[in-house]
């Protein structure tokens, strides 16, 4: 019964398919809880580092950091693209990437050109296959970002935007809502607007002390704006890798019940060719009989 025997084959390699989806749906639960862990300690840092910039930035009015300055006019806009090194996450890079080459279209529509820095191997390749140019990048970051592996790369691009060579700096991230709902953002990062450092009335009150400087104003507030800014890069790494944990154990969740039915249409198909067989060779058995004795 050779048709039998390829139902069997089938069956047996998506079973092999559903053990493999069902150890990676599980290791994918286990991770996301950890790097929401992760993505939720990382956001009181970076709302320090805001209201006690924000404070020193309204004790110094006089003072304008290179990083709150307008465009230099040099129609150059950057973009911090992060993405994941591994997929089998369903539509999550799909999404960021559609997000961002939108962006680089209406860029190129406005006369202007792009600069990217690619954190993840995935914006990476994908950068490289368009022809965009990529002045630095990040990979291979594993389960748990490192501050020290992002500093380098997006230094990168903060010293071409104080520089005045890029006028304007996104940055394209997947924002994790639930574990059913990723979002993919695109946001202004540089420059700051004044959005960014408003404070509510209570952070006003509980920030509301004088400093004193070492060396002096600007230094401190040009250093502080920029742990902030690395801080929000981080923020937006740890927010992509819980939304990528969650996405890949939705997928994995979903090819797990994928290969429970085809197992199962393909075990009914399997019998009732099985007992086709049967009934026909009960057939020829019988007919064989009646012939003889007749």
């Amino acid at each position: 019964m050779a048709v039998g025997k390829e139902i069997r084959g089938k069956i047996k390699s998506f079973e092999n398919t559903k053990k493999i989806t069902k150890a990676m749906e599980m290791v994918s639960a286990a991770k996301m809880r950890k790097a929401q862990d992760r993505m939720r300690s990382a956001r009181p840092y970076a709302d320090k580092i805001r209201n006690i910039t924000a404070n020193l930035a309204l004790a110094n009015p006089e003072y304008h950091s290179p990083y709150m300055r307008k465009g230099g006019g040099s129609k150059v806009t950057g973009m911090i693209v992060v993405t994941t090194d591994k997929g089998l996450c369903g539509g999550l890079n799909t999404n960021i990437l559609r997000a961002v080459t939108n962006k680089l279209r209406d860029v190129q529509q406005a006369g202007g050109t792009s600069q990217a820095v690619a954190i993840g191997n995935k914006g990476f390749s994908f950068l490289n296959r368009i022809g965009a140019p990529v002045i630095s990048h990040a990979t291979q970051l594993g389960d748990a970002p490192q501050l020290e592996k992002l500093i380098g790369p997006v230094k990168v691009m903060l010293d071409a935007f104080v520089a005045g060579k890029v006028d304007a700096v996104y940055l394209c991230y997947t924002k994790f809502i639930n574990t059913m709902k990723q979002e993919p953002m695109v946001e202004q990062l540089l420059p700051l607007s004044a959005d960014r450092l408003e404070q509510t009335a209570a952070e006003k009150a509980q920030y509301g002390w004088d400093y004193i400087y070492e060396p002096d104003a600007a230094t401190v507030i040009d250093d502080l704006l920029t742990r902030y800014i690395e801080a929000l890069v981080y923020q937006a790494v740890a927010e992509n890798m819980a939304s990528e944990q969650s996405a890949r154990m939705v997928a994995m969740k979903a090819a797990t019940e994928n290969a429970g039915n085809l197992i199962a249409e393909l075990k009914l198909v399997y019998n009732k060719t099985r007992q086709a067989a049967i009934t026909t060779e009960l057939s020829e058995i019988v007919s064989g009989a009646a012939a003889i004795s007749g």
